[in-house]
């Protein structure tokens, strides 16, 4: 946009102290062009059937663009605990609430612009700062077509739990957990580091934001932080 102005010859006044915010929003834009972008090169691995041990196949439709917060080693290909994972079924992150509005949320009772509900007793950030809305936990069992947005994509199974309530994953094509990371994408759950202690979003360092990509998200002064990675997915399994 300002190469444009400059090539039309106008002039234009943009008050101090807005740029950076600026900046920050034609980043997420382009960020958001440039995933968009991808999907559109991965989308055809979607069609793909994948047949299981049984005998039978599985099919997969592509859904709107989802979000599934994971943990688990970056460089394992299956594991445990995805009990403990979520998924964002829209994206969090235009959805969110500025740390510089946190007082307004709070005085508004904790109910976001986006009519999400804020826990003051188990919070997430993303990496630009912005408070958002809890996933759904935990992930449903199931088959989905996962990305990291970069070279690899890949089938990511979620067994159904266990009789002691544990769920396995595993992903296909020998990716791992790394492979299908967002890596542009940080979060953190955010929980009181005692028991009936303070655990506020007004502590955040706004000055930690942005958060690089593949980087830790900050600590928060009264909290234990959690960081999760994030997977996009752009399909889920069909039985057929």
């Amino acid at each position: 946009m300002i190469s444009l102005l400059r090539t039309i010859g106008m002039r234009t006044h943009i008050p101090r102290g807005t740029t950076s915010e600026r900046t920050r929003s034609m980043q997420c834009l382009i960020c958001r062009a440039r995933l968009a972008t991808t999907l559109l090169v991965t989308i055809a691995v979607v069609a793909q059937p994948v047949y299981a041990a049984g005998g039978g196949q599985t099919k997969f439709k592509r859904i709107s663009t989802q979000y599934i917060a994971a943990l688990g080693n970056p460089a394992a290909t299956s594991g445990i605990g995805a009990q403990s994972w979520g998924l964002w079924p829209l994206d969090p992150g235009p959805r969110g609430v500025k740390l510089t509005r946190y007082l307004s949320l709070k005085d508004a009772g904790g109910v976001a612009p986006a009519r999400w509900k804020f826990d003051e007793t188990d919070w997430w950030l993303e990496e630009h700062g912005l408070i958002m809305e809890q996933p759904t936990v935990p992930l449903p069992p199931g088959k989905y077509v996962v990305t990291g947005a970069r070279k690899v994509t890949a089938v990511l199974t979620i067994h159904p739990a266990d009789s002691h309530g544990e769920r396995r994953w595993d992903l296909d094509r020998g990716a791992t957990l790394y492979d299908v990371t967002h890596l542009a994408c940080r979060s953190a759950r955010y929980t009181p580091a005692t028991v009936g202690g303070s655990c506020s979003p007004a502590n955040a360092k706004q000055t930690a934001f942005p958060v690089a990509p593949g980087g830790a998200m900050p600590p928060v002064d009264g909290c234990t932080k959690q960081d999760y990675a994030v997977l996009i997915v752009i399909g889920v399994g069909v039985e057929d």
